[in-house]
C-alpha cells in the first residue's frame, strides 16, 4: 500500500511538472508575459466595412484563450501587426449553361510577428483561407458572418501555430 501511494504521488508530480514545458494548447514554454495586436488595416482592393476590426479582435481572442499571456496596448513582449491584403469573391464551379453555381470568398492577411525575448522567432508571412457558398446566395448578413467566422478562425489558428506552437 505504501509503495502504491509513492508511485501515484510520483506520477502526479511528473504530470504537473511536465505541463510547465508543454501545455494543452500546443505551445511550448513561452518566455513572454505580454502581447499586443495592432490594428490590421484593410488594404484589399475590395473593401468590406468592419472586417479589419473583426479580424483584429479574433486574433486577440485566440491568443487570450490559448495562452496565459496578458494583452497590453504598448511595449509588449510579443507584437502582431499587419494588414488585410486581399478580399476576393470568385466563381468556383459552373452549371451546364455556364452560370456560376458556387462562389468563393478568399481573404489573405499579411502578418508581422516580433518577439522581443527571442528575435529569431520574428517573421513576416501571409496567411489565407476561403469560404465557399452557393452562387444563389448573397454574401451578406448571416452568410457573411459565417464566412468571416470560419475564415478568421482558420487564419488566426495558423498565425498562433506559426508564432507560438511552432507547428
Amino acid at each position: 500500500m505504501k509503495y502504491i501511494k509513492l508511485i501515484l504521488l510520483s506520477i502526479i508530480a511528473l504530470s504537473v511538472n511536465s505541463c510547465s514545458i508543454y501545455n494543452f494548447t500546443g505551445t511550448g514554454k513561452i518566455d513572454a508575459k505580454t502581447f499586443q495586436v495592432n490594428f490590421f488595416q484593410n488594404n484589399a482592393d475590395l473593401i468590406e466595412p468592419g472586417i479589419d476590426r473583426t479580424f483584429t479582435l479574433a486574433l486577440q481572442d485566440i491568443l487570450q484563450n490559448q495562452t496565459n499571456l496578458n494583452l497590453v496596448k504598448n511595449g509588449a513582449d510579443l507584437t502582431y501587426e499587419g494588414e488585410i491584403v486581399d478580399y476576393r469573391i470568385s466563381p468556383m464551379t459552373a452549371t451546364a449553361d455556364q452560370q456560376a453555381s458556387q462562389n468563393r470568398l478568399k481573404i489573405r492577411v499579411n502578418v508581422r510577428f516580433m518577439n522581443k525575448k527571442k528575435e529569431t522567432d520574428d517573421f513576416e508571412k501571409t496567411f489565407e483561407f476561403y469560404y465557399d457558398y452557393p452562387a444563389t446566395t448573397q454574401l451578406q448578413g448571416a452568410t457573411l458572418n459565417t464566412a468571416l467566422k470560419e475564415i478568421f478562425e482558420r487564419i488566426t489558428q495558423d498565425i498562433f501555430n506559426e508564432s507560438l506552437a511552432k507547428w
